[in-house]
């Protein structure tokens, strides 16, 4: 166990063809794995979509459509006005924390504690770029996507299998990065960052998805789970180096968040109201409309979007390669911090993983395959 070849290619997908992950599993547990997959997507069909204090359901795919039409001539959201006032403001030349505070309390959005306040990141890029930066960076992104996941579906085992289907349902899920009514959301950009930094990291070639993945940390916190996973499963691959640099990278953005918290604090007054709970255990509704509806999932009635969002996870977790590992655990570990974390109308942390997730559809069928021959082996 001293050279971390061994572990790498058990990380690695242990063997060749890619499909197989449940080939040697007894009878017994596949039936009963199987069975549970049923159940998780039985109930995925009957719990509520909901986003808000509402408890509306998705709407159907003709309201959505006209939706979408209507959308740029809606008035804002009002976050996403906040965050307009604030590019606003920076690009008048003032200072994000001279005036961050003051627009929160304006808005009546709470200010305590410190991580109700976006950290100013993305606020300085969008007021530098400007709408039609924003445009042209939203389209090189999608693309530089779509570049990446094409070469490493081609270099990861039974990547190749149906890697059009794939890459267009990655299309379909980092398509909505091109929506410019929301360009000014922080998940939306570090959504986008870290799908690009998953399909650019290579074990001995990761410093442009670190570079990438410290991008979308910078610009929303929720990221950090994707980099500490990814120093994770460098430590069980037994390559310290690469483990050294993602902890490192951790390190340095909660020092970094350690300042923007201590820079609010001392702006917050006793009379300033207190967020409400983030921690409210909603289950797997909340999971899934988290990502159904931060993400193009939202076309659909909720009796398909949960399930597919289960079908998706599955079909990644059925892949056995390291894309396969990784991406199994990461969508897994959000799927139960949205379970655990996050009001109804914090529904939009879901584009932190939704385009992603997207290509697991493309891996579900041999998923489903594998599983089934193992339950009907003898």
């Amino acid at each position: 166990m001293g050279s971390g070849a061994g572990r790498t290619a058990g990380i690695a997908g242990e063997a060749a063809p890619g499909w197989d992950r449940f080939a040697h599993w007894p009878a017994f547990r596949a039936r009963l794995a199987l069975l549970a997959l049923v159940l998780v997507l039985i109930a995925s069909a009957m719990v509520p979509i909901t986003a808000g204090k509402s408890t509306v359901k998705t709407k159907s795919f003709v309201e959505n459509l006209v939706a979408e039409e209507d959308a740029q001539e809606r008035p804002r959201d009002d976050d996403l006005a906040l965050y307009d006032k604030a590019i606003e403001r920076i690009q008048k030349g003032e200072n994000y924390y001279d005036f961050i505070v003051e627009e929160q309390r304006r808005a009546d959005y709470p200010v305590r504690p410190g991580l109700a306040v976006r950290l100013p990141t993305l606020a300085y890029i969008d007021a530098w770029l400007g709408e039609p930066g924003q445009i042209v960076v939203a389209i090189v992104l999608m693309i530089a996507v779509l570049l990446v996941w094409w070469r490493r579906l081609g270099e990861e085992p039974g990547g190749s299998e149906n890697k059009l289907f794939a890459i267009a349902l990655l299309f379909v899920g980092v398509s909505l990065g091109l929506n410019r009514y929301y360009f000014v959301l922080h998940e939306l950009w570090a959504g986008m960052l870290l799908v690009l930094s998953f399909g650019l990291h290579r074990p001995g070639k990761w410093g442009a998805a670190l570079a990438v993945a410290a991008l979308a940390v910078a610009i929303r916190e929720h990221a950090l789970p994707f980099v500490l996973l990814m120093g994770a499963m460098a430590f069980w691959r037994c390559d310290w180096k690469e483990g050294a640099a993602w902890t490192a990278l951790a390190v340095a953005f909660l020092a970094a968040l350690a300042v923007h918290l201590s820079i609010i604090s001392e702006q917050v007054l006793p009379s300033d109201r207190p967020s409400d709970p983030w921690l409210v255990m909603r289950g797997l509704s909340g999971w899934l409309s988290n990502v159904a509806l931060s993400s193009n999932l939202r076309f659909l009635p909720h009796w398909l979007a949960g399930p597919a969002i289960i079908l998706m996870v599955f079909g990644w977790a059925g892949w056995r390669s390291a894309a396969g590992t990784f991406g199994t655990f990461l969508f897994l570990g959000y799927g139960l911090a949205f379970m655990l974390a996050g009001r109804p109308d914090n529904f939009y942390w879901g584009a932190m993983i939704a385009p992603g997730m997207f290509m697991g559809l493309a891996f579900a069928p041999r998923f489903a395959r594998s599983m089934v021959n193992a339950a009907l082996a003898k």
